[in-house]
């Protein structure tokens, strides 16, 4: 644990406000310790190669970002190695995007957003967020704006000889009847095999009547590791509609809690995920339905190959009060060979009545009867394979509502899966 606890310079350790919800966060962190397989909710994904000694705290470059761009129009904000390069697009008024770090120690009347949502108790990985926190975007969208483009998050890593960490902390605020996209890309460049560690927190705040699209594509190097977290808070009518695809890295958890605080409040958490070798991905949902009236849908689709593993863990849970909801969740797993492994826990908690609510679980292979009707028409084996691949991940990648980006992240699994 000590490779993860380090006493480096961060700024604003003069303000006692700052220091103290950074010592919250380690003090937190030291008390949970790295999950075991004794951690009821890291059971099946064992971060086994998180208690490294050999981190070492990602360091500021001077050097520019890369220039990484993205198929569609968009506005910029762009991380390497965890931090932020002032070089975002123009963006419309009534649109803000401040360095997270300019934000907690010129702005106070904006502290109540920071590590309101995302808690440290159970979360060892957010208290860990929290002692160091420093990088990330505070982006905040003025009532009554509808961002015609979406905002790009790129988190590039340049990989280096050094198993380097970072910390990366984004709040996004959506104001009354507002609507915006955001896409977050974590990507990198350099050896296929280094190791690095990024760990990512979201909070996000939805008010009356918003909407915000967010869209995630986590491509980290084959030893990588990834852990995020996004928690958002819903209000009456608003609407957080989320997609992720992970593929790549060591160990990818990526874990969403959606708090539906108000009636009209919905939200759609669909992800995929693709991997081979000894890759360990994780899904983890939380979805709570704290009034009446509300409703949430998830679809979760895993292609899963070598020996590798995919985990689903999903909750809905409907307070007492909370009738008239409806909640949905379902996983698929597609197993391409005897080795490839997936582990699945859902869940329900259902303390109201009139309520509707389901869950399913399923996995299986690749249809026999399809591949030999394919190759009896000339397509090769593997050809006939991706075929049923793009697919099988096309019933989910589909629900993007926005072409242009369902396109990219169409065309971003097929290759990537090819």
């Amino acid at each position: 644990m000590a490779g993860l606890l380090q006493k480096t310079p961060l700024m604003g350790k003069d303000s006692p406000w700052l220091s103290g919800i950074r010592k919250r966060g380690w003090d937190s962190f030291v008390k949970q310790g790295i999950p075991t397989a004794k951690t009821e909710a890291w059971k099946y994904t064992k971060p086994r190669d998180l208690a490294a000694e050999d981190f070492v705290v990602s360091k500021i470059s001077m050097s520019e970002a890369s220039k990484i761009d993205l198929p569609f129009d968009c506005y910029y904000i762009r991380f390497e190695n965890g931090w932020f390069c002032p070089s975002q697009s123009n963006l419309p008024q009534g649109v803000e995007v401040v360095p997270l770090i300019e934000v907690a120690l010129l702005k106070p009347h904006l502290q109540k957003y920071f590590c309101s949502l995302a808690q440290v108790d159970g979360n060892p990985f957010v208290a860990l967020n929290q002692a160091y926190l420093q990088e990330g975007v505070f982006i905040k969208i003025e009532n009554n704006i509808n961002l015609q483009k979406p905002l790009a998050i790129i988190n590039h890593t340049t990989t280096e000889s050094a198993n380097i960490f970072f910390n990366l902390r984004n709040i996004i605020v959506v104001d009354k009847d507002s609507s915006a996209t955001i896409v977050e890309y974590h990507t990198y460049s350099g050896e296929a095999k280094s190791r690095y560690l990024a760990n990512i927190v979201n909070e996000i705040y939805l008010a009356s009547g918003a909407e915000l699209n967010h869209y995630k594509v986590q491509s980290e190097a084959f030893k990588a590791n990834h852990i995020s977290f996004s928690v958002a808070s819903l209000k009456k009518d608003s609407s957080y509609n989320s997609f992720c695809l992970q593929k790549g890295a060591n160990i990818g958890r990526n874990e969403t809690l959606v708090k539906m605080h108000e009636e009209g409040a919905k939200t759609e958490v669909n992800s995929a995920y693709l991997m081979n070798g000894w890759a360990t991905l994780d899904t983890t949902t939380n979805i709570e339905h704290l009034a009446p009236c509300t409703s949430s849908h998830q679809l979760i689709k895993g292609v899963i190959g070598g020996e590798a593993k995919g985990v689903f863990q999903g909750k809905i849970h409907i307070a007492p009060h909370a009738i008239k909801t409806e909640g949905n969740q379902l996983h698929k797993a597609l197993l391409l060979t005897d080795t490839a492994e997936v582990d699945v826990k859902p869940e329900l908690e259902i303390f109201a009545d009139d309520v509707k609510c389901s869950h399913g679980a399923t996995s299986g292979e690749l249809d026999a009867e399809q591949l030999f009707y394919m190759r009896s028409r000339g397509i090769g084996l593997s050809e006939a394979r991706q075929i049923l691949i793009d697919a099988y991940l096309d019933e989910v990648i589909t629900k993007i509502s926005n072409e242009k980006i369902k396109d990219w992240i169409k065309l971003f699994a097929q290759e990537k899966s090819k």
